[in-house]
């Protein structure tokens, strides 16, 4: 029972740490763009074989894309 006293604080401090994270991660906007990274993902390949044919040396010299801001407030990726 002693170890209750010691256990039920600690699981509640963990608990609202994880909530406190999961809070951050939206407001800093963490998930705004879930489908952006797997579209990218499927888009860069094509695009990289028609900008670059000269093989991967070439493709690790290129930038990667960056955002922009529409002005409605969401960024869009080119």
């Amino acid at each position: 029972m002693n170890a209750l006293l010691f256990l039920v604080p600690i699981a509640l401090f963990l608990g609202l740490l994880g909530l406190g994270a999961f809070v951050w991660a939206l407001r800093s906007g963490q998930y705004e763009d879930v489908d952006g990274a797997a579209w990218r993902a499927l888009q860069e390949e094509e695009e990289d074989e028609e900008r670059t044919p000269a093989g991967p040396a070439a493709r690790r010299s290129t930038p990667p894309p960056r955002r922009r801001d529409d002005g409605s407030g969401r960024r869009t990726w080119p």
